[in-house]
Formats: C-alpha cells, structure tokens, sequence
C-alpha cells in the first residue's frame, strides 16, 4: 500500500530534489502534493489531511514557520521536519521521537529517516499525537532570535550594524555583502543560506541564489523575459536582481503579506 506524501518546502529545487530521493529509496512511498508556505499549507491540510500519511515539512517557509501550521490545525499524521537548527532543537527530536533531516540531506539520509517513519508508524502510532506536542512545545522554546544586528569591520574598528538598516544582501567570489539605505557596503562573515535561518522571513526574501532583499527597500517590480520578475530596490544594485518563473508567485505572495 502505498505511503501518501506531501512535502512542504518554499525552495522549489529543493522539494523537487527531496521528491526525487524519497522515491529513489522507497517504491511504497507516493509524493501526492508540493506546498510553498504556511497559508497554503494550512488551508490544503485543513481539507486533505486524512488522504495523507506522512509530511516533511521544513521549519522554515517563506511567510513564517512551519509549526505555526499547528496553530490552527490538528496533525493526525507523523511529520518528518526539514532543518537547520542547532543542536538543542535537533535533541528534542530525538528524544520525542520524531525524526529530522539536516540540510543539505543526502540519499542515506532519506532512507534512514524512511525506515524510521516505518517503524515509528508499526510499533508506536498511537503515541504519535503526544510526541509531537512535545516536540512543537520545545521547539517553540528553541526557536532562535531573528538577527537584530551584524558586527562589522568598518576603518578598522568593529561596528554593529543594524538589521533594519541593510536593503539587500549580495554573493560574490564567496563573499557576502550588506548594502545600506546610506549607501554603504560592508562585508559580512556568513553565507547567503545562513542569512536566510538568521533573517525575519517576512522581512526578507531570498530572490535568487545571489541576492537577499529587504522588502522596505523595495520600490516596484518590473515584469521580465521569460515570465521573471526585475525587483527595482533603492539603492540599486549594479546587477539586475530577477526572480525566476518558477519564483515569482512566491515572492508576489510574500511581497502581498
């Protein structure tokens, strides 16, 4: 009998990359539906949640986090979560129960997780609610603090640099740099994929592998080739910021929050 899934994910690459490796390691194993974010996942699950046995959900969508989802609905169902967290939230995975994938996740991982759902569901399902209400409590008690300011390097002192004040974040030759409502540029020591489990997700949206935008610094979208979006920000950047097809009714629905 096949396993009905559902993967909540915002990246699209990355939910077809985790659809590809679940059926690679399980034939049992049916991806019955994609979703991008809290809204619609809740509305979706509030009408299909009993056509479905098993979700993998990152903790980190585009408009909020994933576990608000509960919020409003009841699971019924095991949830596998999809994360970056530190090891105090991975912990409290482990001894509730409830599985996790660490990104980026590999072939072997997926299988193991697979065969845990497997056994999970044959030997202890009827524990299933109350594990996930542990497991929802620490989390919630192990959500980190959004960044409210970064510690530069500026004329040879150190500065802290506030979060509200940075217009967008930009990539090159493995550096990351801020650019600031002031005109201003300083480099910061992280990665584009760690800036986007450090920053409001309401406030910041990753429009492509390059760029990190702050949506108050947004001035009008342009409509582009191809069906992509050209993001108009102030100050501008000297390379054109596009949203591809396949992202741009994610950032249009963000943008619209």
């Amino acid at each position: 009998m096949a396993i009905r899934t559902v993967i909540i994910e915002d990246e699209p690459a990355i939910a077809r990359r985790l659809e590809q490796l679940i059926l690679k390691v399980d034939q049992d194993i049916e991806v019955v539906h994609k979703l991008a974010g809290v809204a619609e996942a809740t509305e979706w699950l509030k009408e299909h949640m009993q056509s479905c046995d098993l979700l993998f959900m990152d903790i980190r969508l585009n408009d909020g986090l994933s576990f608000e989802i509960f919020d409003q609905i009841t699971p019924s169902i095991p949830v596998i979560f999809v994360t970056a967290y530190d090891e105090f939230a991975l912990e409290a995975f482990k001894v509730n129960g409830i599985d996790y994938i660490l990104k980026p996740f590999h072939e072997d991982q997926i299988r193991a997780t697979v065969l845990k759902y497997k056994s999970l569901v044959k030997s202890e399902q009827s524990n299933f609610r109350s594990q996930l209400d542990r497991v929802l409590q620490d989390l919630q008690q192990a959500r980190p603090a959004y960044k409210n300011s970064f510690l530069v390097h500026h004329q040879d002192k150190l500065i802290p640099l506030k979060v509200e004040t940075i217009n967008w974040f930009y990539t090159a030759q493995e550096l990351v740099y801020a650019y600031t409502n002031n005109g201003q540029r300083y480099i910061i020591e992280s990665s584009l994929e760690r800036l986007e489990e450090e920053l409001e997700p309401q406030k910041f949206f990753r429009a492509n592998r390059q760029f990190i935008v702050n949506r108050e610094a947004i001035e009008n979208v342009d409509f582009y080739f191809n069906g992509r979006l050209l993001i108009n920000i102030n100050p501008r950047p000297t390379e054109k910021i596009l949203v591809s097809k396949a992202k741009a009714p994610q950032f249009k629905s963000w943008l619209a929050n």
